[in-house]
């Protein structure tokens, strides 16, 4: 694996246990305001956040800080083989992680009794950000009990690490399915959208949300409504002025050509809506924010 890290440092340390298909790595760390990360890996991999960090932590699979693909870390990750992450620390954070390097083999191996091998395949192939981490959490924190205390042999911590990787990858044939069977939009099509509206940098209609996930306007907007509480509308909005934040503190551009960047028809529409959400105008947050950074 390919690692490079500025500003980034363990604070405890560093526990790991290797296995016959994966190697198991458990980091505590801090990371200073402005600190950057960058990882590839010829391996799959999986990282669980136990505590929160998306208000702290940017990610991008492109390098340039000017790219639409920017965006929060989320508390889980499955990063495919070969997919490169860089990261950028907004501010100061401590943080507690497992690192999961997998034999893409042995995956496959271990999947293909449970979804098929050709449904398997494409789902390693597929990278998945979730934020509400639910169960996951608590099988991840008894596998980084075992990486350095271990209770039992090798097949248990073996067997946590397949259970994390089926609760995160998204196997194709269920990203379609109508909500009324699944309640919800799939992690995989939460992240189809982010990434969308990070490369339009526009308010999309519905229909247009809906085309990209593969569903009717009708079911996605039940679906959508499901999975975040919010319209599509209210979202945007949300995640329009969360891509602000990001460029506020990432980049020296002034509030008009942040308010262009981000598809507002001027400064004074932004300052308008960010102020709506925020309760602040752009100038004053990012004076705040950087005194706190």
């Amino acid at each position: 694996m390919t690692c490079q890290t500025d500003g980034i440092h363990s604070t405890a340390p560093v526990r790991w246990r290797s296995f016959d298909g994966m190697c198991a790595v458990h980091w505590e760390a801090r990371g200073e305001a402005g600190a950057r990360g960058y990882y590839r890996s010829p391996d799959p991999r999986i990282m669980l956040f136990f505590n929160e960090v998306s208000h702290c932590i940017a990610m991008s699979e492109q390098k340039a800080a000017a790219s639409p693909g920017w965006r929060p870390m989320l508390r889980a990750l499955f990063v495919p083989s070969g997919i490169p992450i860089w990261t950028q620390f907004k501010a100061r954070h401590e943080f507690s992680h497992l690192d999961l390097h997998l034999r893409r083999d042995w995956l496959l191996e271990r999947l293909t009794p449970m979804m098929g091998e050709a449904t398997a395949e494409e789902a390693l192939r597929q990278p998945v950000e979730l934020q509400d981490v639910g169960a996951l959490a608590t099988i991840a924190t008894t596998l980084a009990s075992e990486i350095g205390a271990p209770s039992r042999g090798p097949r248990f911590a073996e067997s946590l690490a397949i259970a994390l990787i089926t609760g995160l990858i998204d196997p194709p044939q269920q990203a379609h399915l109508q909500p009324s069977a699944q309640g919800g939009l799939t992690p995989s099509q939460m992240h189809r959208l982010r990434k969308l509206i990070g490369e339009q940098k526009r308010r999309m209609t519905n229909l247009e949300l809906s085309q990209a996930v593969g569903l009717s306007e009708g079911w996605f907007c039940h679906a959508f409504k499901k999975t975040t509480g919010k319209t599509p509308l209210q979202w945007q909005q949300e995640l329009r002025i969360s891509m602000v934040k990001e460029s506020l503190l990432m980049d020296d551009l002034t509030i008009a050509e942040i308010a262009l960047r981000h598809d507002f028809s001027d400064q004074g529409h932004l300052t308008r809506v960010f102020r709506r959400c925020e309760g602040t105008t752009p100038s004053a947050w990012r004076r705040a924010a950087k005194t706190r950074g």
